[in-house]
């Protein structure tokens, strides 16, 4: 009992103390220790002077055979030194129940007594998974304060924190404050503190990462200072000046706002013109000098030359002889006679030079083989005319003097109007055409007025006159002086359609006009349906409110209903004329009819605007609009060089058992302006007899002149005076999408005739030539019934599912700049970043431009080039498609899968 109490193996009276009087010392004791995984502890103790070291693990003995002990002898005291070693496993631990840890301690006897150590705990140790709280992403502004929060997993021993950014260790300094909490505090964001910020927390079991944390430190934009205005960009004459800015001062950075105002501004100006100079009145007459001559003189002030006009021509100084030849000089007379020879050397060469200039002319000239009238000289393009010449040689010169004989032939002066209910087809001779028309709509054909311009000013800028002549045609249209004539007249109904819109969102579709209408998916509340409408004005309502020169590059357009307010922009899509080579010879201005009939600018097609967006394309102009109205495209040629877009095409009927007409047209390449005169003719049985052409009408005041060719001379006979005929500049130039046509009346020698050939040449004086190719079955045709048309609207679009993932910045500049960018859409960028959703808007402006050929592919490029895109390798078509019933948007990992 004694040898239980007093320990295991207590020591023997035979035992000899290696001291005598003194009790165990600990030169070791046991160090509190941790069990990884299954590995065990081992705890250590020693002691001097001692005959027995047990251990003690809470409050039991541990058996002697547990103990690893050996005795050495301590060289500086000379005392021996005992040192036990013992083995704590998982498992023993895990078995201990206790109010406290696991604990072991050392007693260590002497003869004197015992000592005992200090109490060692063991646990186990372990690091759990989950963070307590993970850091939360950031947005904040240059020079902002950044404070990240971290709380790690619960762990045994407690878990150390460190951060890292992009992987690499964050070492603290003056701006960067790790706290005891565990936190990260910026106290300045700086650009280069952007990044992705991890917690790492690290025992002696694990290391544990926490979310990814991206910061952003973005930098909104400001305008640089204004440049100078830029010179007036005519030599002479109206024209503009530009002023610039930009958004770089500093650039927008990481997302940061777009500065908003406009980049470019642009006034008139008015260059002055060169002045030439004129002579004053000469000088009173000098007396009478000793070398028998007087003298007079003037000057060239009336008025000066100014704006780098011309000198005045001639000599300043006038002198002759004042004795009336009485008094004379050798020199004099020598003067006289090479004076006198002079003159007949210098007259005789003009008179060669003018011959000359005669017969280029004549020959220049002659290269039609005919002489050209204008058709307005005809009053209806199937008449034909008795002409009295007193001119030999020529048969089909016009004497002027002689007044046309009209009792002949036969006039068309019936419109048609044909009402959207009227079923009818057009031919079918070009597969790439596609005329229907839903909404009752006239078509007026013919030529107007003639108004001849001749001038020989530079091409780069208009001429002093032209301003005057060419910009005088909207006068005489106002007045309605400019009557067409042809067979046709307008009608003043509009094209109209409507339709029924709800949150998914949809399209309006003009028919074959190349307008339409897309209301995105948003932009109407959830559980709400809206009516709308779009109307295309006839091109006759222009004719009255267009001012000065300018001219309508395409149909006025009309969405609504007034007052409509929807939650995001809709993109109305027009087709227009203007030829977008030569557009820095155009001022191009987006208009909105007001309510009193006036036209106010909204902008200008190449300016940065943030109320509205125009996209223009080589065909057509895209618009991103929040108001509802009348908009139309309105242009303003800057220079001669400025070029507009004309559709030609030649049509033929048979007017009578030998007669067979044809009619060539010039309108405004657009399908709205060309889709009336298909109409028009189908309902006449016109056949088109070749592909239209197009035909780019410069701004050089040159008229337009239609001659045929190649009519088998043996076969067909044309009515005289008509294989050519011409249009004044005025009449192409400003007929505001409608037609003008002229026609040629041909006559076969026999009822067997059966085929037509020849060529149609349209041509620009001193400007581009068109041939029209004709070759023709001359037989009666069948109008056909036109089938009738419905649109059906596109199935809800499911864009918005991208939005989530460009609308958000992030680190990486994902957003939806880079998306505008990727599509090609990244001007006006001040535009997108006023949208709720820039993705959004961005999206519809895509959708609107490739809504014809459906290029999915190129939205589908531009997110794979942006890493958003992944092609899934099961269940998922190879033709990526974001449109459809059978297909659907999917998010995994932050990326976008597009599976069946």
């Amino acid at each position: 009992r004694r040898r239980q109490e007093e320990g295991p193996d207590s020591v023997g009276s035979d035992s000899v103390p290696s001291v005598q009087n003194t009790l165990p010392h600990f030169i070791q004791e046991p160090e509190d220790a941790y069990i990884v995984k299954s590995n065990p502890i081992k705890l250590r103790c020693r002691a001097a002077p001692a005959l027995q070291i047990f251990f003690k693990c809470n409050g039991e003995w541990v058996h002697q055979n547990e103990h690893f002990s050996h005795e050495y002898k301590d060289a500086n005291s000379g005392l021996k030194v005992r040192e036990v070693m013992i083995n704590v496993s998982r498992q023993q631990v895990e078995d201990f129940h206790g109010p406290e840890d696991y604990w072991c301690l050392c007693v260590a006897w002497s003869h004197l007594g015992t000592s005992k150590s200090r109490k060692a705990t063991a646990r186990i140790a372990y690091l759990r998974k989950n963070f307590e709280q993970d850091p939360q992403g950031k947005e904040v502004p240059l020079d902002g304060m950044i404070v990240l929060h971290c709380r790690p997993p619960e762990g045994v021993p407690a878990a150390e924190v460190e951060w890292m950014k992009n992987d690499e260790l964050v070492n603290p300094d003056e701006n960067i404050d790790l706290r005891a909490d565990y936190n990260l505090i910026i106290s300045a964001a700086r650009l280069s503190d952007s990044g992705n910020y991890t917690c790492l927390a690290s025992n002696i079991v694990a290391k544990r990462r926490s979310m990814t944390a991206a910061v952003i430190v973005f930098v909104n934009g400001g305008w640089s200072l204004w440049t100078e205005w830029s010179a007036c960009n005519v030599p002479c004459g109206r024209g503009i000046q530009k002023r610039s800015r930009t958004c770089t001062n500093p650039a927008p950075l990481n997302g940061g706002a777009f500065c908003e105002g406009m980049s470019v501004q642009k006034i008139t100006c008015n260059a002055p013109c060169p002045i030439d100079g004129g002579w004053d009145e000469w000088t009173e007459w000098t007396v009478c000098s000793i070398q028998c001559e007087r003298q007079r003189s003037r000057e060239c002030n009336s008025p000066a030359p100014r704006h780098r006009g011309k000198m005045c021509e001639g000599h300043r100084l006038a002198a002759e002889n004042c004795t009336e030849g009485l008094c004379t000089q050798s020199k004099a007379s020598l003067s006289n006679d090479v004076a006198l020879y002079s003159g007949l050397g210098a007259g005789i060469i003009a008179v060669a030079i003018l011959v000359v200039a005669v017969m280029l002319y004549r020959k220049n000239h002659s290269e039609y083989g005919v002489d050209v009238i204008d058709s307005s000289a005809l009053s209806g393009g199937f008449q034909s005319f008795n002409f009295k010449t007193t001119r030999q040689g020529n048969p089909l010169l016009l004497n002027s003097s002689i007044q046309p004989d009209l009792t002949v032939g036969r006039t068309y002066s019936t419109p048609l109007c044909f009402q959207a209910g009227a079923d009818k087809e057009l031919f079918d001779p070009l597969p790439d055409i596609k005329v229907k028309v839903q909404s009752s709509f006239m078509v007026s054909l013919g030529v107007a007025e003639r108004a001849e311009y001749h001038n020989k000013a530079s091409s780069e800028t208009f001429p002093r006159e032209l301003s005057r002549d060419y910009c005088g045609t909207a006068d005489r249209r106002k007045k309605g002086l400019m009557t067409l004539n042809g067979p046709v007249n307008l009608c003043t109904e509009h094209q109209r359609i409507t339709g029924a819109f709800g949150h998914n969102g949809g399209r309006l579709v003009v028919p074959d006009t190349g307008v339409s209408l897309l209301v995105p998916h948003g932009a109407v509340p959830e559980n709400s349906t809206w009516d709308m409408y779009m109307a295309i004005t006839p091109p006759e309502a222009s004719l009255q409110t267009l001012e000065g020169c300018e001219v309508l590059l395409g149909p006025e357009v009309t969405y609504g209903p007034p007052g409509l307010h929807l939650l995001s922009p809709v993109a109305l899509t027009m087709a227009h004329c203007a030829e977008l080579e030569t557009a820095e010879h155009w001022n191009i201005q987006l208009k909105r009819r007001t309510q009193d009939s006036k036209w106010e600018e909204v902008m200008a097609v190449d300016d940065e605007c943030t109320s509205c967006y125009c996209l223009m394309d080589s065909g057509s102009c895209h618009l991103l609009l929040d108001a509802p109205g009348l908009y139309a495209l309105v242009g303003e040629p800057l220079s001669q060089a400025a070029v507009k877009r004309l559709k030609l095409a030649v049509f033929g009927a048979l007017e009578g058992p030998t007669s067979y007409g044809l009619r060539v047209y010039c309108v405004d390449d657009t399908p709205h302006a060309f889709q009336g005169v298909v109409w028009a003719e189908r309902s006449r049985g016109g056949q088109l007899l070749e592909e239209p052409q197009m035909l780019p009408f410069r701004a050089n005041s040159f008229s337009l002149q239609v001659t045929i060719q190649d009519v088998p001379a043996f076969l067909w006979s044309i009515k005289p005076f008509t294989t050519c005929q011409e249009f004044s500049f005025s009449q192409v130039w400003c007929s505001n999408q409608s037609p003008l046509h002229c026609a040629f009346s041909l006559e076969r020698f026999s009822p067997a005739t059966a085929q037509l050939s020849c060529k149609i040449s349209v041509r620009q004086v001193k400007g581009h030539e068109q041939i029209l190719q004709v070759y023709t079955a001359v037989a009666e045709s069948e109008k056909e019934p036109l089938p009738f048309f419905s649109h059906f609207p596109n199935p809800p679009s499911i864009h918005q599912r991208i939005c989530a993932t460009f609308d958000t910045a992030n680190a990486k500049g994902n957003d939806w700049q880079l998306l505008a960018r990727k599509l090609h859409l990244d001007r006006n960028l001040g535009y997108f970043a006023k949208q709720p959703s820039p993705s959004a808007v961005i999206l519809s402006l895509w959708e609107a431009r490739h809504q014809d050929s459906a290029d999915l592919d190129s939205l589908a490029s531009a997110l794979e080039e942006i890493g958003k895109l992944h092609s899934a390798k099961s269940n998922c078509k190879d033709h990526v498609l974001l449109y459809g019933d059978d297909c659907d948007f999917n998010f995994y990992n932050s990326k976008i899968i597009v599976c069946t």
